[in-house]
């Protein structure tokens, strides 16, 4: 191909016809291990603290969002996947689990079982939001939620569950961002000073928080615009609206945190951006210039009021969820290495039909006896064989050709010393074992 001259430039790549859709994104292998990585922590930390595995369906019915998740917040007005299939119904791409699962607990009678009720759970959830970093419109969460239980105790334990995850993923200056929100004895007092707050500035509010002004007073706290922020600074706190058993709950919350000396800072402006929360509320960040411009990593609180507005009985919840996608994001940035994955130390290489035939029944008795075999099947060249065992650095080859097939024996290759040695094809597997203990 003759080279480019000078000053020309050379064509542009043609983009693929097809591609991720935006602000959704391919788990390619090098990333994939982090998710399995995170799978593993919190399946470990799930079964210490008893914890039960349940999925739920991606689709939820549209109303149990509009309903659980509420209608004034940011998620339902503007960010739903929304659809209606052939039949009529009013379906949605899950933004969050947490309805999902109150929906599962009502519809599988989980309130006969004995209670707490423990279930956790991992997948993806979906979001029309603009694509930036740490936020996508697929993205992946897990989460914990207990029900059931009212004492301030499981408040902090799931605050401690959440911590201990990001903890054993080696991320470090962690920080607890806690508040409560009260619940509906002392909220709408609350609620109702918010609103004579920020009447009196609402032409220094941006066009959201006008809305949400008129809707729920609550969210104009969520927002992010630096001038919303400077009003907001100065409103009213709920902490010192509470009622007396929220008050109660929250300090009890509180100690049990300094109990197990978890780092946390009061923030009397945090609310969440659901409208389910009551009492505690709290989310966790690294605490460094970049974990705050991605923000929090996990986040959650308390929510007795929401099964019963699903249409079960009255019963306490708490729970949160994390991001998974943020995480890996703040373990990278912090250039954490992940444990190596184990290495083939074997690679089993064949010549011929008839040993090709042998071959596969081989690799499944080194499956069966938990050994790990490469190979290149597909390749028929021993040449090219060995080139690939020295690449990926075995200790030993075995070959397998048309002669050994016939006389039911393979050659054993020392990859670091080049020996052979001829044995019989039923003794490799106890041959193979001995020599790899060595």
């Amino acid at each position: 191909m003759a080279p480019f001259r000078k000053g020309v430039q050379p064509p542009k790549m043609k983009k693929p016809k097809f591609q991720s859709p935006t602000g959704m994104h391919d788990i390619l292998p090098e990333e994939e291990k982090y998710f399995q990585k995170i799978y593993e922590v919190c399946k470990g930390i799930a079964d210490f603290y008893q914890f039960q595995k349940i999925e739920t369906p991606i689709l939820e019915e549209t109303e149990l969002f509009s309903k659980g998740t509420g209608l004034t917040t940011d998620i339902v007005q503007k960010q739903m996947y929304s659809l209606r299939t052939k039949g009529g119904d009013y379906l949605t791409l899950r933004p969050e689990f947490t309805p999902g699962i109150v929906r599962a607990y009502i519809e599988h009678g989980m309130f006969n079982l004995p209670q707490p009720v423990k279930l956790w759970y991992f997948g993806p959830t979906f979001r029309y939001e603009k694509p930036q970093a740490g936020r996508f419109r697929q993205f992946w969460q897990f989460g914990f939620d207990v029900f059931g239980e009212e004492s301030s105790v499981i408040d902090a334990q799931i605050i401690q569950i959440f911590y201990n995850i990001l903890k054993e993923l080696k991320l470090k200056n962690l920080i607890v961002e806690i508040n409560s929100i009260g619940d509906g004895q002392c909220r709408p007092y609350y609620k109702k000073l918010l609103l004579s707050y920020f009447k009196s500035r609402e032409v220094s509010l941006c066009a959201d928080c006008r809305r949400r002004l008129r809707e729920n007073p609550l969210r104009v706290l969520d927002c992010k615009e630096e001038k919303c922020q400077r009003i907001v600074s100065q409103a009213p706190q709920m902490v010192d609206h509470l009622c007396d058993e929220c008050k109660a709950h929250f300090k009890e919350v509180l100690e049990f945190l300094d109990e197990i000396e978890l780092p946390y800072r009061l923030n009397p402006y945090l609310v969440r951006g659901l409208d389910y929360y009551t009492k505690t509320v709290f989310e966790i960040y690294e605490e460094s210039t970049e974990g705050r411009t991605q923000g929090a990593l996990t986040g959650g609180g308390r929510y007795d009021t929401l099964v019963k507005l699903l249409g079960g009985k009255d019963t306490p919840t708490v729970g949160a969820s994390a991001g998974i996608e943020r995480i890996i994001a703040a373990i990278k940035t912090k250039a954490i290495r992940l444990p190596q994955e184990s290495r083939p130390k074997i690679f089993l290489a064949q010549l011929g039909t008839l040993a090709k035939r042998k071959s596969l029944r081989l690799l499944e008795d080194f499956r069966k006896a938990k050994i790990q075999v490469a190979e290149s099947f597909g390749r028929d060249s021993l040449k090219a064989q060995m080139a690939r065992a020295d690449k990926i650095e075995v200790s030993h080859t075995l070959i397998l050709g048309q002669r050994e097939a016939l006389e039911g024996t393979i050659i054993i290759r020392d990859m670091a010393t080049g020996g052979q040695e001829i044995v019989k094809l039923d003794k490799i597997i106890r041959e193979m074992k001995k020599r790899l203990k060595k």
